[in-house]
């Protein structure tokens, strides 16, 4: 298990490593994130998890029986700073990166940054969703590697 480094952001794992390098330096960018996007956070806590283990969770709570790599879950009432857990499936990522021929820890940051999107109120639903949630991955990408 990762030990909380943060009251804001922490992360946890649930038997798989998800090999997370510099972790005060992603806690640090992700609250960044939550500033620039103008949404308050109080807590979110990362759970890396196995696609088996987050195939249930899919199941049991959103009645979706499929593979997925994250599933974003808001705890906080609507007007109150952003109180959740995000769940990340490391099989998943790493299929995704090989399918993608990118490397796992680009496409690693790329799922964490997507489930903060979410919490900041953006969608990908339909296209047009999509496109915009890619570009902000892009840029928060950009912004942490460079």
């Amino acid at each position: 298990m990762l030990s909380p480094l943060s009251s804001k952001v922490n992360f946890f794992s649930d038997r798989v490593n998800p090999k997370i390098r510099n972790k005060k330096k992603l806690i640090g960018f992700i609250e960044f994130l939550f500033k620039n996007e103008k949404v308050s956070l109080q807590s979110i806590n990362y759970v890396f998890c196995s696609d088996k283990k987050l195939q249930k969770i899919n199941k049991d709570y959103l009645n979706h029986d499929y593979f997925t790599d994250i599933l974003t879950f808001i705890l906080s009432e609507n007007t109150a700073p952003i109180v959740s857990e995000v769940y990340i499936s490391v099989d998943r990522v790493r299929e995704n990166a090989a399918h993608l021929g990118i490397d796992y820890k680009s496409e690693l940051h790329r799922v964490i940054f997507h489930g903060a999107l979410h919490l900041c109120g953006y969608s990908d639903k339909t296209r047009l969703e999509k496109k915009v949630m890619r570009e902000r991955e892009d840029l928060y990408l950009f912004k942490y590697f460079s």
